[in-house]
């Protein structure tokens, strides 16, 4: 088959949905058979899961972010940039290149994994003065910012500020709450140990949701036993609570609380890319409503996946049931939509997507941990030797799987470091200065985009 004539793919997004979806194509494409693109902001795959104990310094940023350049096999071209339009009449693809260039790519196939956002309400002063968790540049700046909470309140003569400096807010009690807050709050109490002058009862946690459980997936048993772990290092949970407002100086709970703070971080659930409400698709809940196989309804060679879709969650066999954004559905659904696109390609027939939940983990720093595997309920050393098991392996690489190793493995012999790399130093990034949400295009200006182009 003549190069030029080749079907082209094109994937968007480099989660673990996209990059497993890829690594598929690679192995079960010949290279005649398709052109394969992969549209991703960074050259790297995160784990997020371990985002919490990158910003508590065990892992360091390097180990959980898995190049897509390493290896000389792989044949897909990168387009360094980010998706803001999809056009699915024309087949074509609107990217925002790292040199802020505006391109349209067109595709015969299109695979739409763009992942989700951090989930924001109107809160006043939410975006402007809250901390994320949701990238890499994040949970390197949320850790250099706490550590300087503690230079800063050592350095301090106000009572008042070195308290409101040594109280920090993590709102959220999902897994990415829950874990920021634990290991966090451990790093602080152990560094807190090199500060002479400060008083280490100053130091308060506070984890909110408003839901009135925590982590209500892990069951009432291992939810409570998560909240007794907090509590017993001194995190004060409240439920049923959320944020009324938010200033550079304290948070206003919706309780009338008023917490005197310089710390709020905000991990308070995800919403799909703003990507899906450019192609003017049915939703689900913001999520992109798809088939069973995958396949966006009415639309030929559409398919989306992960955090950014309502894939029907046929194991549980309950109608309108749809699979959680989780790491081990993403990574699944990534294979068998490369196993869909294939298929199409063939003319052979498609397969839904069936997988049974394997479980939960939930890793709290230290020895402490909660964890679920197969519906069996464990708790202490165990279960954290599930959690970090499961994590370890479920890395892609021999590279990052020794580098993670090593960094658990130091940690554990040498202990935390409190060492702060300097980005306060620069203008204060929160929220709003992570995730560019405002970088999007209407369904409209999508249209124009393209027919402005002229043919591809």
């Amino acid at each position: 088959m003549d190069i030029v004539t080749r079907p082209r793919i094109l994937v968007v997004g480099a989660g673990f949905a996209g990059v497993e979806c890829v690594r598929r194509l690679e192995r079960r494409l010949s290279p005649d058979e398709a052109a394969v693109t992969l549209v991703t902001p960074f050259a790297y795959q995160l784990y997020l899961p371990l985002l919490p104990q990158v910003a508590s310094g065990v892992l360091t940023p390097q180990s959980i972010a898995v190049s897509l350049r390493r290896s000389r096999r792989y044949r897909t071209r990168i387009i360094p940039g980010g998706a803001i339009g999809v056009d699915l009449k024309a087949k074509v693809c609107v990217i925002r290149t790292i040199t802020d260039e505006i391109v349209n790519e067109p595709y015969d196939y299109i695979v739409l994994a763009p992942g989700s956002v951090t989930r924001t309400f109107d809160i006043p002063g939410l975006v402007d003065n809250a901390f994320g968790m949701k990238t890499l540049a994040e949970a390197a700046y949320v850790r250099d910012h706490v550590i300087s909470q503690l230079d800063l309140a050592d350095a301090s003569h106000d009572p008042a500020e070195r308290a409101s400096r040594l109280q920090f807010v993590v709102v959220g009690g999902g897994y990415a709450g829950t874990e920021t807050a634990a290991c966090l709050q451990r790093l602080t109490c152990n560094a807190v140990k090199r500060y002479p002058r400060l008083d280490p009862r100053l130091i308060r946690w506070h984890l909110i949701d408003i839901a009135p459980k925590l982590m209500p997936e892990l069951g009432e048993k291992l939810g409570r036993s998560a909240q007794e772990v907090l509590r017993r290092r001194g995190v004060e949970v409240s439920l049923g609570v959320s944020v009324e407002k938010a200033g550079p100086q304290e948070v206003t709970f919706t309780d009338g609380r008023v917490v005197p703070t310089r710390t709020l971080i905000w991990t308070a659930g995800v919403v799909a890319s703003p990507l899906i409400a450019t192609l003017g698709a049915e939703t689900v809940r913001g999520r992109l409503a798809v088939t069973a196989e995958m396949c966006l309804p009415g639309h030929d060679g559409v398919f989306a996946l992960g955090d950014a879709a309502a894939v029907p969650d046929e194991a549980k066999g309950e109608k309108g049931a749809v699979c959680p954004p989780t790491a081990q559905h993403a990574m699944r659904q990534g294979r068998k939509v490369a196993d869909n696109v294939i298929a199409t390609l063939r003319d052979q027939p498609m397969q839904p997507y069936v997988h049974k939940d394997l479980g939960l983990v939930v890793d709290l720093g230290g020895r402490d941990a909660v964890s679920k595997p197969l519906g069996v309920e464990l708790r202490g050393l165990p279960a954290q030797a599930v959690a970090r098991g499961y994590h370890w392996s479920a890395l892609r690489t021999n590279v990052a799987k020794t580098r993670v190793m090593t960094n658990w493995l130091l940690n554990a012999v040498a202990g935390d470091d409190f060492v702060r790399t300097g980005f306060q130093a620069r203008r204060p990034a929160k929220l709003k200065d992570f995730e560019y949400t405002n970088a999007y295009l209407s369904p409209e200006q999508v249209r124009a985009q393209v027919e402005g182009a002229g043919p591809a």
